[in-house]
């Protein structure tokens, strides 16, 4: 019944822009943690972006902070996680999950539920 679905990867030059979309349904957002989370050839998943449930408190990864922004339209709902500046090392696939539990997390093996993912490949 929870399904994610993300959209807007594809290929961008190293410095550019791209904004990913997940849209979700079966559950409302404002009760849900919501992350992004990406995976690139070789390497473990890793959180980039999630909100926490109840609060809204925005955690970001090392690696993306001051380049990416995750937010939501609940009129939409729908989950975005726009970035800025990307480097190569940017390139992986990137899902969106969602879990019930409260209070601050972004680690994939805290979300339970989870998006199939689109692909984002920063490339000269």
């Amino acid at each position: 019944q929870v399904q994610l679905v993300e959209s807007g990867g594809g290929l961008v030059q190293p410095g550019g822009s791209l904004r990913l979309s997940c849209a979700v349904s079966g559950f409302t957002l404002g009760y849900y943690a919501i992350g992004w989370f990406r995976q690139a050839p070789g390497k473990e998943r890793e959180g980039v972006s999630c909100i926490s449930r109840g609060d809204g408190r925005q955690i970001y990864a090392d690696s993306v902070k001051g380049r990416f922004t995750i937010s939501t339209d609940i009129a939409k709902n729908t989950v975005y996680l726009q970035m800025d500046s990307l480097k190569p090392e940017d390139t992986a696939v990137y899902y969106c999950a969602a879990d019930r539990k409260i209070g601050p997390y972004c680690s994939p093996s805290s979300f339970n539920y989870w998006g199939q993912g689109t692909q984002v490949t920063v490339s000269s």
